[in-house]
């Protein structure tokens, strides 16, 4: 049973940014950074179903596929890459690529690899700040310019280019499957992905409040606006925690916060956070961790 603040690993990219504010103070005016994975702090500890990164894009990502669950097993991977993304920033004009624009035969798509003109085939579509786009294992995709963005995927880093990959079994080529509409679940719950591999929810909490959250699972916490302090440690834009089969007390400033949660799937799990704004009990008991000490990462 775990409650600790996410580590952050750096990857820098050459098509990522150099300020990454408000989302981190990392400098990266020295070297661009694509990605910030957050992790587990212990290393050696067992590595979670689901990974959280932020991604930083100046210019187009490459057209790409993850295998889903099926075709990893048939390659000898222990699962495919199904992932979810959350705009966070976006100008107008920005685009992101899911699916394809109509079905093509393994022939017309190994063709269009060849000659380039796959960009053509692709989905595009706008992206602006709170869009949420699902990603089943198996999608053609790809990232637009001048975007940043929340990520949750299941633990992989198995990708195929569109270019140079050559084996057309991993995509499905034709357009995504239509994706369900945010489902409200209570007044601060939102639920923005129901799969297999993840829930996805974004939790919007009033200031001044303060709730509890439970979970017999692993669980993901990210700031996304506002602050407050999630067991022991406070937390502001862009920082994460991360929870093992345990609670937390989750205490709201003043000007409210609002927050991605994600955890396995397949369904929400309904008693996740519970509203204690009303009780008497001692505020500094309620949010100490029941079972390990909060982990401070310096920043």
């Amino acid at each position: 049973m775990t409650i600790e603040r996410a580590a952050v690993e750096i990857a820098r990219k050459p098509w990522g940014r150099v300020d990454l504010r408000p989302w981190s103070s990392i400098d990266a005016s020295a070297d661009p950074v694509g990605e910030l994975r957050l992790g587990r702090m212990d290393k050696s500890a067992p590595s979670p179903a689901l990974l959280l990164k932020l991604l930083f894009t100046s210019q187009p990502l490459s057209i790409q596929v993850h295998p889903n669950d099926e075709f990893a097993h048939a390659i000898g991977l222990p699962n495919g890459k199904t992932e979810a993304w959350y705009i966070l920033s976006a100008p107008p004009g920005a685009r992101v690529a899911l699916g394809l624009k109509r079905k093509l035969t393994p022939q017309a798509l190994r063709a269009a690899i060849r000659d380039g003109s796959i960009a053509g085939h692709v989905q595009w579509r706008p992206a602006a700040p709170g869009d949420v786009i699902f990603v089943p294992g198996g999608t053609i995709h790809a990232i637009g310019a001048n975007i940043v963005l929340a990520e949750i995927q299941q633990q992989s880093d198995t990708t195929f280019r569109l270019f140079d990959f050559g084996r057309q079994a991993a995509s499905d080529a034709w357009p995504p499957p239509t994706q369900l509409p945010p489902r409200r679940l209570s007044d601060g719950r939102t639920v923005l992905v129901a799969s297999s591999p993840f829930v996805l929810e974004r939790i919007d909490l009033q200031a001044n409040s303060h709730w509890e959250l439970d979970t017999d699972r692993e669980a993901w916490l990210l700031v996304i606006d506002g602050k407050g302090r999630i067991g022991r440690a406070n937390v502001t834009v862009g920082e994460a925690i991360f929870i093992e089969a345990d609670s937390a007390g989750i205490d709201i400033g003043p000007s409210g916060m609002s927050m991605l949660l994600a955890y396995p799937g397949p369904d929400p799990i309904a008693s996740l956070l519970q509203d204690c704004t009303g009780l008497t009990k001692n505020s500094t008991a309620a949010q100490a961790p029941t079972s390990s000490e909060i982990i401070e990462v310096p920043t």
